[in-house]
């Protein structure tokens, strides 16, 4: 079960774009310590455990969910998926406008031979 909670501390602070030192201050801990609950290291976060359900909006038994890590899984791929497809959609804009930058050239050029 600690894993589980670890794990899903870990994504809703990702989720919320969080670094571990905005939960940290939050906590009134160092990041360091908050490092360590997030990495397993200590298992303090049970001392935290109503805190960190507010500073998340969350529940105590949601934390204990693996539903929220296949969530936050699912969500980060459909992150992933729509910047590749961004990525792929510029490259291919890049492609285009050279290829139109190199028939205009040769338009020219030709018009030039016609000449």
């Amino acid at each position: 079960m600690n894993k589980t909670v670890i794990t899903n501390l870990k994504n809703l602070r990702k989720n919320k774009g969080w670094s571990q030192e905005h939960v940290a201050d939050s906590l009134n801990l160092s990041q360091s310590t908050y490092a360590r609950i997030e990495s397993g290291e200590s298992r303090s976060w049970a001392i935290h455990l109503m805190k960190i359900c507010d500073i998340f909006e969350k529940n105590p038994e949601d934390l204990f969910k693996k539903e929220l890590i296949l969530r936050a899984n699912e969500k980060y791929k459909v992150s992933n998926n729509a910047l590749d497809i961004n990525q792929l959609s510029e490259k291919l804009i890049e492609q285009y406008e050279e290829r139109i930058k190199e028939l205009k050239e040769t338009i020219i050029e030709l018009k030039n031979q016609k000449s």
